[in-house]
């Protein structure tokens, strides 16, 4: 995780410390990188806080460290990024270093959008930007996922699913939603394991390259084998 570890959005599913930010770390991409490398990683997931207050909204470091892990390691770099709050030019300059896998998450349904992810995100900008990055770069693979047990419906994920291959979504990942603080949104309802894989079979069906669906999910669950199985 780059660029701090202060947030500058006050999301209801997250622990991730908010307030004041910290100054870049200039050497941070080639630390990264060099990580990387000492850890002989073939797959690195870079993903960052979400900075509204930086003018790019942390677009050129992104582009920094995925140039500087390729470089030193070799690995298949895959990013996953906030919004960039619409920042002209963030995505283009992310792009324009080549990730392999661009990953920007869905989160939940649009219903539930303001309660989870704040009044700063929007559905439709969600889907705009990974649109956006397929249209920059036909040949990356793009990715999304959901958390479950919010409050959401059937009806409403399967609509989301398809809103998601209408925009050239390639991989969906599905996992339960967790309560990290007494302080975070509660979950609604613990999902059986028997219906995320209903859910990960009815996506496949739907036309998803790859769909990781269970309890434990997350973004960058078995990252490598889903990105090389497409």
């Amino acid at each position: 995780m780059i660029l701090g570890n202060v947030c500058t959005r006050p999301c209801g599913f997250c622990s991730v410390p908010k307030g004041k930010t910290e100054e870049l770390e200039a050497d941070e991409p080639e630390r990264v990188a060099e990580a990387a490398k000492r850890l002989g990683l073939a797959h690195v997931v870079i993903t960052s806080v979400t900075r509204d207050d930086l003018a790019d909204g942390g677009a050129e470091h992104f582009a920094r460290t995925i140039a500087a892990v390729r470089d030193e390691s070799g690995a298949v770099v895959e990013v996953l990024v906030p919004d960039f709050l619409g920042k002209p030019g963030a995505l283009e300059t992310v792009m324009a270093a080549r990730p392999d896998v661009f990953n920007h998450n869905t989160e939940t349904v649009p219903r539930l959008y303001r309660e989870v992810r704040g009044r700063k995100s929007r559905y439709p900008w969600t889907l705009q930007l990974l649109a956006d990055a397929k249209r920059l770069m036909p040949e990356v693979k793009t990715k999304s996922g959901l958390m479950l047990g919010l409050g959401e419906t059937r009806d409403e994920l399967l609509e989301v699913f398809a809103d998601l291959l209408d925009h050239k979504v390639d991989f969906l990942t599905l996992g339960q939603y967790l309560q990290p603080t007494l302080d975070s949104l509660p979950v609604d309802r613990y999902v059986p394991p028997e219906e995320f894989d209903e859910l990960g079979s009815l996506a496949r069906e739907m036309g998803f390259a790859n769909v990781a669906s269970g309890p434990l999910v997350r973004s960058s669950y078995h990252a490598r084998e889903m990105h090389e199985g497409a």
